[in-house]
This record gives structure tokens, sequence and C-alpha cells, in this order.
């Protein structure tokens, strides 16, 4: 598993809430959801995305623009448009007034808004609704607002997801679910792949010659006993020599680098209820139950048995990224 494959496996939308709104101008969305990301695309129409700490930025139809929670931000008709409207936990939908409209501004199947169907702007959006479906190391390096131009290419998701998001058929939700997921990795990967974007150190880390192999086998198999030592045999070069490199490229060095990985992969495997804590500590390279419960605790603050119960629904620690917007080339 190169590091790539690794990073945008994590996205693993489970019961994502997807929906269709229609608007009319003037129109104006305050999201206060707190969902640890969203996905937003215009089908038809313009609208601004006016996160609270960064520019505002024009969505035109195509466009992809991912949003990091949990901070607020605004969608609208105009950047001077007034919100009229409050979404907030649960999706619940209240004027600024305080009344409950979810259910009066329903048009249909996954479909709200403050006009009819043909109304002259339509947006679609989907929203993962725990961390633990995103995984922290894209939550932590992502950039408060993503955006992915139509002009850069056109991408056909956006197409099939208009058409999807309509339906009520068998096994709709698991297939919404992984549309979201496509759209999502497909702005991620052009994101990485764009040289100045802001990557993470990391990821940029993976075309050393160096570094490079080293993190493809921290990431192939995290399960072995590693140390600096095994780990710079394995590449061909010193213990000092790999430790020092490494540490300058990614940031940190590889042993932490690897005791994150570990815990990446834990926190995805045990959002299965099937799987016991020992297991997964021999999957990710831990001795036992103790020692992973152990590690987990000190690096993500609570025990695996406890960030199971929350469906791993914690805050994820920012980085300088936090208040940056980047929209890829046109």
């Amino acid at each position: 598993m190169d590091t790539l494959t690794g990073l945008l496996e994590s996205p693993k939308a489970r019961g994502a809430f997807l929906l269709k709104s229609v608007f009319q101008p003037p129109w104006g969305l305050r999201i206060e959801d707190r969902a640890p990301l969203s996905v937003v695309t215009m089908s038809r129409g313009d609208a601004w995305v006016l996160p609270d700490h960064s520019p505002p930025v024009l969505l035109r139809p195509g466009d992809v623009a991912v949003l990091r929670g949990p901070d607020a931000y605004t969608l609208a008709d105009h950047p001077d448009t007034e919100p009229r409207v409050v979404v907030g936990p649960d999706q619940r939908c209240n004027t600024t007034h305080g009344e409950d409209v979810t259910e009066r501004l329903a048009l249909g199947v996954r479909t709200w808004g403050q006009a009819d169907r043909d109304g002259s702007a339509v947006m679609l959006s989907g929203t993962y609704q725990a961390p633990g479906e995103v995984g922290a190391r894209i939550l932590a390096a992502l950039p408060v607002l993503l955006v992915r131009p139509a002009s850069a290419g056109p991408n056909p998701l956006v197409g099939v997801l208009a058409e999807e998001i309509d339906k009520e058929e068998a096994g709709q939700e698991i297939v919404l679910d992984r549309l979201l997921d496509l759209l999502l990795i497909d702005v991620l990967r052009r994101w990485l792949a764009e040289p100045g974007s802001g990557a993470p150190a990391w990821f940029r880390a993976q075309s050393d010659p160096i570094v490079g192999p080293a993190l493809r086998l921290l990431h192939e198999e995290p399960q072995r006993p590693w140390t600096v030592a095994s780990l710079a045999n394995a590449v061909g070069v010193s213990r000092a020599g790999l430790a020092r490199h490494f540490s300058q490229l990614v940031g940190e060095p590889p042993m932490s680098y690897l005791t994150g990985w570990r815990l990446t992969l834990a926190a995805d495997l045990l959002r299965d209820p099937d799987a016991t804590v020992a297991g997964v500590a021999r999957q990710v390279g831990y001795g036992g139950a103790f020692a992973l419960s152990a590690a987990f605790k000190r690096v993500r603050g609570v025990s695996p048995q406890e960030y199971r119960k929350s469906a791993g629904a914690r805050p994820v620690r920012r980085t300088g990224l936090s208040a940056k917007t980047v929209v890829l080339e046109r």
C-alpha cells in the first residue's frame, strides 16, 4: 500500500446525509452542524461559499467544494446576502428567528429548499457525520475550504450524483455513500498532486528516494516490529541518515509516524462491531490489547472502547492550514 492509497482509503461514509437544495435568489444558509467534513457542488446556478475566517469563493456549476468542520460557514447567492436559515446539529433547519422549518421546506426525496424544483440554483451536498468516517490524517491536513473547479476537467461523478440523489431504490444509501466517497477522493487526489497546493509534508516525502521507500514499507507492513535500525536496513541507508532525513522531510521521526499510522488503522478497524481490541492490536503491530489501549489513550485521549462507543466523534487537532482556502487550477 503506497502513501496515497493509505490516505485515500480513509473516506468511508456510513449513512451520510445527502441532500438536494433548491433556491431562488436571494437565499442564504448558515451551516452550524459541526460536521467534520462536507462536500458541496452546484448542478445549476452559482453559489458563494463564505468561511468565517477566509475569503469567499464563488462556486459555479460542476465545481466541487470540500469544507472542513467543525467551524461554521455560510452559503449564499451573493456575499452580501444575509442567511435566512440556519442548519444545526442533526441537520435541523431553523430560521434566524428560531422557527423550525425542516419539514415545511421539504420538497420530496432528499430534496429541500425555498423554491419549487425549478429553482434557479440547485445545490447537491453530502455530509460526513463522524470524524472516523474520514480519517484524522486527512482532517488534520486539509485546508478549511478546498475547491476543484469544473474548468480543471469535467467530473462525471457530479452528474451521476445528481441522478442518484432523487432515487429511492434498494441499496440506495450505500450507492450514495460510495458516490460521496469517490467525489471526495477525486478532489483530494488532485489537491495532493498539484504543486504548491499545501499538501502535507508526509505526502510530498513519498517521492524522496530514501524516505519514500521507508514510508511505503511502514504503510504496507505496519504490523512488523519496526525499529529505526531495521527500517534503515530495509531501505539501504544508515540509521542516523534515515532518522535525520525522515524527520526533515516528514516533520516527525519514523517511529512517531509509525505510531500515528498504526492508530489511524486501528481507529478504522475498531468501527467494525465484530472486531476485538486484541485482534485489532495484532493487525496493526501491537503485542496485545493493553499495549494498543495505552497507545490509543496517550495519543487520542480516549480508550479504544470509548472511541468505539462514540463512533470516533472527537475533535481533530488542527494544523496551520486551518484558515486557508485552496482553489485548484482552473
